[in-house]
């Protein structure tokens, strides 16, 4: 599933091929995957020229001239591929863009993915991303201080919290559990336990996890616009169960986390509720 590197990856590549191109047509094979009819999409989005493309969180945001954003969100999984002109398409895909150069855009999903065409003045009421939080990497509000604000007060496990997309836009449960291994955190553990050291390292972790993988193109099973695969692929303890800690070689667990499976070092992650705090 596409998390923040891997979204963040697409559209920086989609701002750097195709702002300033202008849309001429728009194939919809999907529909359920839209916020409106078909016929109502395509029309909103024909021969409108691109802006820019950016991301929040898990979404790909792509501001059309002069008042209309396109949200796109892979959901489970699926490919945003940009294609020369003539290059053969993919069998299946679920939306298609072709613009004016001759170059087409095919957005496939897996599972759950979406296109939605928002008004500027509607982004507020856009039920999906209007009340997301800010997204590290990406948006420079996502400080330090910025962090300790959210956790003021919030009661709940650390994972559940960071896997909120109302506090932070764009962590999933493939990169959460690299973030809670550098901090040293059992996954259940609750967060009024947290002293202020925990939350600076918590903090720290996700900042290092995230730019790590955004440096290295996101997952090596994801792709990206040119239908390449991204370079991150060796984790410290996510989906290495039974596999050595690569700090104190205890081995590494999977345990059941609420609806979530975790991945984590029994030693060094400690245990859900620690006793000195």
């Amino acid at each position: 599933m596409p998390e923040l590197p891997e979204i963040y990856r697409l559209s920086e590549q989609m701002n750097n091929e195709l702002a300033g191109k202008t849309i001429k047509g728009v194939q919809v094979l999907q529909e359920k995957c839209l916020n409106m009819p078909a016929e109502s999409f395509i029309k909103i989005l024909s021969n409108k020229r691109i802006e820019n493309a950016t991301s929040r969180g898990k979404w790909i945001v792509i501001k059309l001239e002069p008042d209309y954003r396109l949200f796109l969100s892979l959901g489970m999984g699926g490919n945003v591929i940009l294609h020369e002109n003539g290059q053969a398409l993919p069998d299946k895909y679920q939306l298609r863009i072709d613009f004016h150069d001759g170059r087409i855009l095919t957005v496939g999903f897996w599972w759950f993915g979406y296109a939605h065409a928002v008004s500027e003045k509607d982004l507020g009421s856009h039920k999906m991303t209007a009340k997301l939080g800010l997204t590290p990497i990406r948006e420079a509000g996502f400080s330090l201080e910025h962090f300790l604000g959210l956790l003021k007060g919030r009661k709940g496990s650390v994972k559940n919290f960071l896997l909120n997309q109302g506090y932070i836009a764009g962590i999933g449960n493939v990169y959460v559990q690299d973030i809670l291994f550098r901090a040293r955190m059992h996954p259940g553990r609750k967060l009024q336990t947290l002293t202020d050291e925990d939350k600076s390292l918590l903090y720290s972790s996700i900042m290092e996890t995230l730019g790590e993988a955004v440096k290295l193109g996101g997952l090596a099973y994801e792709k990206d616009l040119y239908d390449r695969p991204g370079g991150f692929k060796d984790f410290l303890v996510g989906y290495r169960e039974g596999q050595p800690c690569p700090e104190c070689g205890a081995t590494v667990e999977k345990i059941k986390t609420g609806g979530t499976a975790s991945y984590i070092c029994p030693n060094c992650q400690g245990t859900e509720d620690p006793v000195d705090y």
